[in-house]
């Protein structure tokens, strides 16, 4: 598989959309498809702005910018996800549950922190020192708008089926709940026993 292709996965099973759909539960069920389209693709806008800063500045965005190491962002981010997968092995629920549709900046609530957090910017800085600068942009740009249309997509089903087997959604969120919980654990470790190597070859090489 070549680099192109892998940053687009990468990109989109951290964007996971399947995920997002149980944060997003609330203003899914609640807003008609063309005001929750509107939300998403101003969530997304968002979104590719700060992915495409982090693509092309890359490290000197947390070296220079930020004052901090990249390996401390890592290991932070990795701290982020264990406690949200904690909370969701413990019946927590989902971290956004308390996004209503009425609420005021949907939009913002949405792109921070379900789609701009530390797995995105990392795999964003990532794509950036792999690809040349035209296609990281490219490749993120399309996961971007796969995950913006499956949601959508979701949307349709949901209203579908919900009108005619509302049980069968249930199921679907605690199935995807579970899954939810694995992937969150995992990567968090992940992005832990990366953040620890970033820093013992920073204390190697001095």
């Amino acid at each position: 598989m070549d680099q192109f292709t892998r940053s687009i996965l990468l990109m989109f099973v951290l964007l996971n959309p399947f995920i997002l759909s149980v944060y997003l539960i609330d203003v899914i069920r609640d807003l008609t498809f063309p005001i929750l389209a509107r939300h998403l693709i101003r969530a997304a806008i968002v979104s590719l702005v700060a992915f495409w800063t982090f693509a092309i500045l890359g490290d000197a965005v947390f070296e220079d910018v930020l004052q901090l190491r990249f390996p401390s962002f890592l290991i932070f981010g990795g701290v982020t996800f264990l406690i949200i997968g904690i909370r969701l092995i413990l019946g927590g629920g989902p971290p956004m549950e308390g996004l209503r549709p009425d609420s005021a900046g949907i939009s913002g609530a949405i792109a921070m922190p379900l789609m701009i957090g530390p797995g995105t910017i990392s795999a964003s800085v990532v794509t950036g020192s792999r690809l040349p600068q035209g296609q990281a942009i490219l490749s993120i740009l399309i996961a971007v708008v796969a995950m913006t249309v499956s949601i959508l997509v979701f949307k349709m089903v949901h209203d579908y089926v919900r009108d005619r087997n509302e049980p069968l959604v249930h199921k679907y969120l605690e199935v995807a709940g579970r899954m939810t919980t694995l992937f969150t654990g995992s990567f968090a470790i992940e992005k832990n026993m990366n953040g620890l190597q970033g820093w013992l070859q920073i204390f190697a090489t001095t």
